[in-house]
């Protein structure tokens, strides 16, 4: 990303100059505002329509897959968001190692892979640790907003949640649910049903 001052940005994703030390947001962002972040963009359907509607806040997508991250890129310069940065990372990692504590207002995440066969569900992004990383990054009233197809891995999302104190269950806001990720469009055009949870962190 082309951030010197004076400077036209020709990319909205962010290489940091180091993979091993958590992010300095003033480096990716020009103006401070409320961080969203998303874990897992897809193509950038739910990032740059919500980017674009809350230019109060700045916004970081991840995603692994370099073309659809690529695509977001191009919607987010299409469309002016200044407010927008990408990075190109998994998940997990990005949130264990990289996100600076305390310093996330809501953090998305919708239709992970589910894993779905019993052997496999020990590579589930939301496990038996999510909520205690969650909890280091969001700040106290931060909110986690979560949406799956799968019912197996929502009672695991639920869960996992129940199980943590810091954690109160809290509706998802009717204009959040409006923005529907590329994946949601598909499901709901085959009557399959999006399944929401949300939790604000009471105490970090």
């Amino acid at each position: 990303m082309d951030s010197a001052p004076g400077s036209v940005v020709t990319t909205l994703i962010y290489r940091p100059a180091s993979w091993v030390e958590r992010l300095r947001l003033e480096e990716l962002f020009p103006v401070s505002r409320p961080l969203e972040v998303e874990l897992g963009s897809g193509d950038g359907s739910f990032m740059a329509k919500w980017a674009a509607l809350r230019p109060e806040r700045n916004f970081l997508g991840v995603e692994r897959l370099l073309g659809r991250l690529r695509k977001l890129d191009r919607k987010g310069q299409r469309a002016g968001l200044g407010n927008l940065r990408l990075m190109r990372i998994e998940a997990a990692y990005f949130l264990e190692f990289l996100l600076p504590l305390a310093s996330v207002t809501a953090m998305h995440l919708y239709f992970p892979d589910p894993w779905p066969k019993r052997k496999h569900r020990k590579n589930r992004l939301v496990n038996e640790r999510f909520p205690e990383l969650a909890a280091r990054v969001l700040v106290p009233g931060g909110v986690m907003y979560l949406r799956t197809d799968d019912l197996d891995y929502f009672a695991q999302m639920r869960e996992v949640f129940a199980a943590d104190r810091r954690f109160v269950a809290v509706d998802t806001p009717a204009e959040l649910s409006e923005v529907v990720t590329d994946f949601e469009r598909g499901f709901s055009a085959r009557g399959v049903a999006t399944n929401r949870a949300a939790y604000r962190l009471t105490s970090a």
